[in-house]
């Protein structure tokens, strides 16, 4: 059964076009232009996304029917799309927990993509693919944001080594499989090998394949991962677990860009782009004698960290509720629910095995629920004796501060520190945007020197 895409606009030219990207993907989408026509659509649920327009006519405005389908419609993905990006709406709607905040016409055609993609993967019934909703380039927090769009941005189209550092279960692997996507080698293979997951005596013949009779067993020649990886991207996890043996013959693989079967002294060429990744610290295995200095240096030529899950509470929400979604659409469920307190033991945990955690005690919920209803008591015992303290007048403050720093910073970004353009984007009088570039030491000059060596050019100047 198709997806259906619900999109609510008074502008039904504009909708009608967004609507027009979806079905050319092979994805149903209906055009509705009030709030009273979009609720018995919604509520019934006959669509797996609601893109809104935050400006309708009628009764019942835009604003209104995203409160209300956040509130009383949680597992509804919702989009707010709008013709002017505001501040204080945007901060709103994050903290609701919509799963994305777009500007009408800035990139539609990404925005269908990371639509479909979202649903495809919680549609997809593979439980070791780990694909996060609008994957975390779109992510509230924004150093993890700010990751993901260096990785995109910046890495993907080269051929650089990638070393990707962070805790056990914070999206590595989705990190890797997104520069490989934005990548040349998109259309080539992606091989992921965990190197914690294989027997010491299999890693060698794994990685580097071997011939027939290099050692009992060996019946048949076996091409490796590396061969099985060629004009793609090879993702090797746990890196740090690799014996001495092994790192020699990586580092010649960086080196000369060959490898060796077992049991042969003849040398294959490959042509893979390697991305490392671990949960240890190599600098100090480095100074322990654990791990080759030489290799280490040749991995990090880009060093990218996934913060844990604590450090980013904000996407706790947006996450909770696509995995909600993605299993309960492979345990045959038609509709589920989290609640407001469910959703507010989950943002009191801490989350030790971070984002893979999260999926885990998710899917539980949604296997044990009853109705359609994932509650406090659905969560395991150790979420529901989390009790999170009440955020302090303070907190709230510095909350929405950071988050108005950030979200001008995105804006100045996209407009190559030009001050005039952001603040007619945002909204904002150029004299208000002006003293909040000041209040937050926000370096547009450094932003239009950016600029200007991403585009090889001139980017435009006004004074901040």
């Amino acid at each position: 059964m198709p997806f259906q895409i619900l999109i609510v606009d008074h502008d039904e030219n504009v909708a009608s076009e967004l609507a027009s990207q979806f079905r050319e993907s092979g994805t149903e989408a209906s055009v509705v232009l009030t709030g009273e026509q979009a609720w018995p659509v919604a509520s019934s649920g006959q669509c797996d996304v609601i893109i809104c327009n935050t400006n309708l006519t009628g009764d019942v405005g835009g604003k209104q029917l995203i409160q209300r389908v956040l509130a009383e419609l949680p597992g509804l993905p919702v989009v707010v799309w709008t013709e002017r990006a505001r501040v204080d709406d945007a901060f709103t709607y994050a903290q609701l927990g919509v799963y994305a905040y777009k500007l009408k016409g800035e990139d539609d055609a990404g925005l269908v993509a990371d639509i479909l993609a979202m649903l495809a993967d919680g549609a997809s019934g593979d439980p070791d693919r780990k694909h996060l909703p609008f994957s975390q380039y779109h992510s509230l927090n924004q150093r993890t944001a700010d990751v993901f769009r260096t990785a995109v941005d910046q890495v993907a189209q080269t051929n650089a080594t990638v070393l990707i550092t962070g805790e056990s279960g914070t999206g590595k692997e989705l990190l890797a499989r997104t520069v490989h996507a934005a990548s040349l080698r998109k259309d080539q293979p992606f091989v992921a090998v965990n190197a914690s997951a294989l027997p010491e005596t299999l890693v060698e013949s794994e990685l580097f394949g071997h011939e027939k009779g290099a050692f009992t067993g060996a019946s048949a020649q076996r091409i490796g991962r590396f061969e099985a990886a060629e004009g793609g991207t090879f993702f090797l996890d746990e890196i740090g677990d690799l014996s001495p043996v092994v790192q020699s013959k990586l580092l010649r693989v960086l080196q000369e860009h060959v490898i060796e079967r077992i049991g042969s002294n003849t040398p294959v060429h490959v042509d893979v782009r390697i991305i490392a990744a671990t949960n240890k610290n190599l600098k100090s295995l480095v100074q322990k004698g654990i791990f080759r200095e030489d290799l280490y240096y040749r991995l990090s030529v880009i060093e990218l960290e996934l913060p844990p899950l604590r450090e980013r509470s904000e996407d706790i929400p947006g996450l909770a509720v696509y995995f909600m979604n993605r299993f309960r659409r492979q345990v045959g469920r038609s509709r589920l629910v989290l609640t407001r307190d469910a959703l507010t033991a989950l943002q009191g945990y801490s989350w030790p095995g971070n984002v893979r955690e999260l999926a885990n005690v998710m899917e539980r919920a949604v296997i044990l629920a009853k109705g359609d209803r994932i509650d406090v008591r659905d969560l395991s015992a150790t979420i529901r004796s989390t009790q999170p303290k009440p955020p302090s007048l303070r907190d709230l403050r510095t909350a929405r501060a950071n988050f108005e720093r950030d979200f001008i910073l995105r804006a100045l970004q996209r407009n190559d520190g030009n001050v005039s353009e952001t603040s007619a984007t945002l909204g904002l009088a150029r004299k208000n945007l002006q003293e909040k570039i000041r209040r937050y030491e926000i370096d547009v000059d450094a932003l239009r020197t950016t600029a200007r060596q991403n585009k090889g050019g001139q980017a435009s100047e006004d004074d901040a």
